[in-house]
């Protein structure tokens, strides 16, 4: 989908008559006319983004057809998909489909580059593989986002928000010339906070916080531009968010047997019946998520006569600590402790490229390197209840000593409150890649463009496992000759199982791999445009973080002992484009269509089981449909800008379940892949008097059914849906000021983000529930 502004342009009756601007992306790596770019791309400029109230990239899903971004238990476990296809973000060893590039930089994590955005230019989503320019981890597209530069000019921008929930916004920049015509600076700083929109049951506690998903955030950037020559131009750049919230509780969707046992041994402890359009959980243990993120780069363009040489260098830090109640209940069974569990990423990037042109081709060459230090902690815990409830469990209710007196020890002392697994994984990994993209004139109409890339990736895994209480119970139970084995099993869960006891693993792995494009485009005239393109992309593979195990059996000599080699494979994507790019009626409209075929081998499904993330491989998925987008000025005031996706993202009827998968999956639709979703948004402004002006903005996307759960659980469907987001702004026309009144999700749809099979309760489903109706008022001021 196409986002744009309005020009004035005389007719040939001196008549002015409005026509888009010319829309200028960097899909390949230059600046290029977005009507001269073979690729799908939906590019969102700073006033449609303001009207749409986008802030992150989560935001950026109303305007955008064929992009889903959702969390799960954590701001950090945020996933970007685009046509259906995506990466579940809760295991860090998975990388991302989608991936996300700010000022040049790329993010190892969507959930690391899902933050405030601040003051931005321009996002463009990229759909289909971009692997060539973009590199591994873009099988499924790239949200490249570009940030207001420093001006020469001196300039300053200030906003104050109020909204419900106690929420409030402030935001202030300023830009201009720090030495005249050689340096100039940009600073921005936002603070934002509201409260939860989920209540919260804490029961007998120790959690005191009553709601969840509050916003508590401030974040800072700074920059510097260098201009000591008209030649040379240096970008000097720095950020830093800090988070302090509580996040992300979820709610009971369907009541199993084993859900009802549990609200008859511990009374009050969830919803029964479960009401999940109420948005109230039932939590007893803090969901506390504290989360600072930061870096800093420089980026160097210097016009050497026949080329232009580029080099962007990032250093950035990652760190993330999180509290979790695992279980969807306010009995005490399960959670993670704050103090141990999170994550922390530390990265260095170098790209370089050398780019030029002639009358008939444009070439680039280059080289890009990275290093990634990745710790992640893991830590399921004990609560005060576990022993009672997983003994009343086993015997259906009938006793709260059965596993106690199997173990020989005496009730209540079996599972100690705060012992369990206590994890640590510690991965290096180190990527090299060349790269070139050549574009060459054939004739005046017909243009090829063809683009290679190598890359070298280098894995390794360093993983230390431990039981806090050494799996003490599983060990004495196992030992009783009287134990039944499905006992066993239940009580020697990975997260229990004395086998991981100061565990300590090593693995290692390296990858080579070849991705490229070539793409065919002709212009039948000024207006008109039609291409064919090829791309092939390239995911890592790398190391499942989190245990994995053999089950329990008495007759096998691998019952119960982990599984040491957790790797996966890497995975490939195949994308076939035929495509029409058209302005018409005198620049205003702007039409634009894409028949897409993707195939994905080896296809890395994130699979979660009630207890524990599993990656596998899926042999094949397969997507096809349509894109299509528009921009419109029908009338003096008015645009309309909208898109519409159709895609049928598919496992291959011939793609056999694997170990931690579903038999529902061969055939079906995947996850989070609906057949159609549209997106259409409105703006309209007109004088009010000779010195105000009003603006009235709508958007809406509507978003198909589709199933919200990884393995395709039909209990896990989520309804189609339309979301609709609105503005009403006022102020004089020079923009000196705005008031503005504004809604999100204005028919408050109640939804799933994710569906998953809740903790230690089979037949259970639980759902992280997106977020319900907002509205405020927002003053502007511009100097």
């Amino acid at each position: 989908m196409i986002f744009a502004t309005a020009a004035q342009a005389q007719t040939a009756e001196g008549q002015e008559a409005r026509t888009v601007d010319e829309i200028v992306v960097t899909a390949q790596k230059r600046e290029q006319s977005l009507q001269d770019v073979p690729i799908v791309v939906t590019a969102v400029g700073a006033k449609a983004l303001q009207d749409a109230g986008v802030h992150d990239i989560k935001d950026l899903t109303v305007l955008t057809p064929g992009l889903t971004v959702t969390s799960t238990a954590s701001t950090t476990s945020t996933t970007a998909r685009i046509r259906g296809v995506g990466t579940v973000g809760d295991n860090l060893g998975l990388e991302s489909s989608v991936g996300v590039v700010i000022d040049g930089v790329y993010r190892p994590r969507n959930g690391v580059g899902f933050g405030d955005l601040g003051e931005m230019e321009r996002i463009e989503v990229l759909k289909g593989p971009q692997g060539t320019l973009f590199g591994k981890n873009a099988t499924a597209g790239v949200i490249n986002i570009v940030t207001k530069k420093p001006d020469f000019t001196f300039g300053a921008r200030g906003e104050a928000t109020v909204s419900n929930l106690n929420g409030y916004g402030l935001s202030a920049s300023v830009t201009g010339p720090i030495i005249e015509d050689q340096l100039a600076g940009r600073f921005f700083v936002a603070r934002r906070k509201r409260d939860g929109y989920v209540d919260v049951v804490t029961g007998k506690g120790p959690r005191t916080f009553d709601t969840d998903y509050d916003q508590n955030y401030y974040t800072t950037r700074g920059q510097l531009l260098w201009t000591p020559t008209t030649d040379l131009d240096v970008s000097f750049s720095a950020d830093y968010t800090q988070k302090d919230e509580r996040c992300c509780a979820a709610l009971q969707v369907v009541n199993g047997a084993a859900t009802n046992l549990l609200s008859t041994v511990f009374p009050g402890a969830l919803a029964n019946p479960p009401k999940f359009d109420d948005y109230t959980a039932y939590y007893n243990r803090d969901t506390r998520k504290r989360i600072t993120d930061g870096g800093v780069s420089a980026e160097v363009n210097w016009d050497l006569g026949p080329a232009k040489l580029t080099s962007i260098t990032a250093l950035r830090k990652y760190v993330t600590k999180s509290g979790a109640d695992s279980d969807v209940s306010n009995a005490d069974i399960i959670w993670s402790d704050i103090g141990w569990q999170g994550a922390q990423f530390k990265d260095f990037s170098q790209e370089v490229r050398l780019a030029g042109d002639t009358d008939k081709l444009n070439w680039l060459v280059g080289a890009f390197f990275s290093h990634q230090d990745l710790t992640s902690r893991v830590g399921t815990v004990y609560g005060s209840d576990f022993e009672t409830y997983l003994s009343r469990l086993i015997t259906s209710g009938a006793s709260s000593a059965y596993l106690a007196y199997l173990a020989g020890a005496p009730s209540g002392t079996l599972y100690r409150t705060g012992y369990g697994q206590h994890d640590q994984y510690d991965q290096q990994e180190q990527s090299f890649a060349l790269f070139t993209n050549e574009s060459y004139k054939i004739t005046s109409k017909l243009e090829l463009t063809v683009g290679l890339r190598y890359t070298w990736n280098t894995k390794g895994l360093d993983a230390h496992y431990d039981n806090t209480d050494g799996g003490a119970a599983c060990a004495a139970i196992a030992a009783n000759p009287a134990a039944p084995g499905a006992v066993i099993s239940a009580a020697c869960q990975t997260y229990q199982n004395p086998a991981f006891t100061n565990l300590n693993t090593h693995q290692s792995d390296s990858e080579q791999a070849f991705t490229g494009t070539i793409k065919a485009a002709y212009r039948f005239n000024p207006q008109v445009m039609t291409y064919l393109s090829y791309a092939r992309g390239y995911k890592a593979g790398g190391f499942n973080l989190d245990r994995l195990a053999y089950s329990y059996s008495a007759t096998s000599a691998t019952s119960l002992q982990p599984i040491t080699d957790t790797s996966f494979a890497p995975e490939y994507a195949d994308s076939y484009e035929v495509g029409v790019k058209s302005t018409l009626f005198d620049r205003r409209l702007l039409l634009n269509g894409t028949v897409f075929y993707q195939s994905f081998t080896d296809f890395q499904l994130n699979a979660y089981n009630g207890l524990a993330f599993t990656v596998t491989s899926i042999p094949e998925v397969v997507s096809r449909g349509v894109d299509a987008d528009f921009v419109f000025l029908p009338i003096k005031g008015l645009s309309v800008q909208g898109g519409v996706t159709y895609a049928e993202t598919q496992y291959s009827k011939d793609s056999v379940s694997v170990l931690g998968t579903s038999s529902r999956l061969p055939g079906t639709r995947l996850s989070f892949a609906p057949l159609w979703s549209g997106s259409v948004a409105a703006s309209y402004e007109h004088d009010l008097t000779d010195s105000l002006m009003g603006r009235v903005s709508l958007s809406a996307k509507y978003t198909s059914s589709y199933n919200a759960g990884s393995d395709l659980n039909p209990l896990k469907v989520q309804d189609a849906l339309t979301i609709y987001n609105g503005r009403i702004a006022i102020g004089p026309q020079d923009e000196r000021w705005a008031l503005e009144l504004w809604g999100q999700n204005l028919t408050d749809e109640r939804y799933y983000q994710v569906a998953y099979d809740a903790t230690y309760q089979s037949g259970s489903i639980a759902a992280f529930p997106a977020p319900p109706r907002t509205y405020g008022l927002t003053l502007r001021v511009k100097y």
